[in-house]
């Protein structure tokens, strides 16, 4: 036994070696000028203005320059970008179809947070809708704006705040109402359907009383999606090499954004599996500013664990 743990010991200092003599692609692309376009100044990794070199920024992430305004694809969707925070990895952007001074203007395209790989079991697109954990619905950076078509007026429901004279139906005989939040199954009345969801991150106004004029407010704001998984891969890959993202760490599944220390936190271990032997590991790696012989440590102990 005593063997088979001493071989796997030098295995993974070999790899840990070899890891810390190879400079990682996305180090290597950090080192490319900003480029600019319109109000956004500063464009930077992850992200490159189409017709930007090929080795610059990341290629699921390249924004379009169009009539000097910044784009961002997004699904189906054209946005303007607002804002890029490289500090917590957002960027906030706005649907084109919303006019600052018009309130009677709507969102060209529908969009909600089922969007989004991590509402769900894995994270496959580039964007996500939160900076917490796969699955975890508590920490959206953005809240929903339903827009409802109903057949008759809605006086009774707080909840629905009527949009006339700004905005009416389309057909006649219909009245169009806006609901800031979530829509459970008990908010919808008799007669209505939705017509359209858009996306807001602007929480200057109460979801349960507030006006039109207010909500087309945080339409112009806009709303804020993340590259979290990205920038987790690059940062626990860099801190605690490839062993993080090839299992010990379960992926970027368990990393998160700490809005007490301003940065990401990633997780060697799933704390599920040893609260103990975990906790012990971070404040080693915290002390230890994230050396390896930590790490190799930590491998060892786990081998003989499993093995007694």
């Amino acid at each position: 036994m005593w063997r088979e743990g001493a071989l796997l010991v030098v295995l993974l200092l070999l790899l840990l070696l070899v890891q810390q003599n190879c400079a990682t692609k996305d180090e290597q692309e950090h080192g490319c000028p900003p480029s600019s376009c319109g109000k956004i100044t500063s464009i930077t990794y992850p992200f490159r203005l189409k017709g930007d070199p090929k080795s610059c920024g990341h290629n699921r992430y390249e924004l379009a320059c169009e009539n000097n305004v910044t784009v961002l694809y997004l699904y189906s969707g054209k946005y303007h970008v607002q804002a890029i925070n490289y500090n917590n990895f957002t960027v906030r952007v706005v649907d084109p179809g919303v006019q600052q001074q018009n309130y009677s203007s709507l969102p060209r395209y529908f969009l909600s947070q089922s969007n989004f790989s991590d509402s769900y079991s894995d994270a496959t697109d580039p964007y996500q809708a939160g900076l917490k954990p796969i699955n975890n619905w508590a920490w959206l950076i953005f809240q929903h704006v339903v827009f409802m078509n109903c057949s008759h007026p809605v006086t009774y429901n707080r909840k629905y705040v009527d949009t006339a004279p700004c905005v009416n139906s389309d057909s006649k005989g219909y009245y169009i109402y806006s609901i800031a939040g979530d829509l459970k199954a008990h908010d919808f009345e008799v007669g209505c359907h939705v017509k359209l969801v858009a996306l807001t991150s602007w929480w200057g106004f109460d979801t349960n009383n507030h006006s039109y004029t207010a909500m087309h407010t945080g339409l112009v704001y806009g709303f804020e999606i993340s590259w979290m998984h990205l920038a987790c891969d690059n940062h626990c890959r860099y801190k605690y090499g490839r062993l993080y993202r090839y299992g010990y760490g379960n992926g970027n599944r368990y990393c998160y954004f700490d809005y007490s220390i301003q940065n990401l936190r990633c997780p060697l271990c799933n704390r599920q599996r040893s609260r103990i032997i975990c906790g012990i590991l971070e404040i080693l790696l915290f002390v230890a500013g994230g050396k390896n012989f930590i790490i190799l440590i930590y491998l060892s102990f786990n081998y003989y664990i499993t093995k007694n």
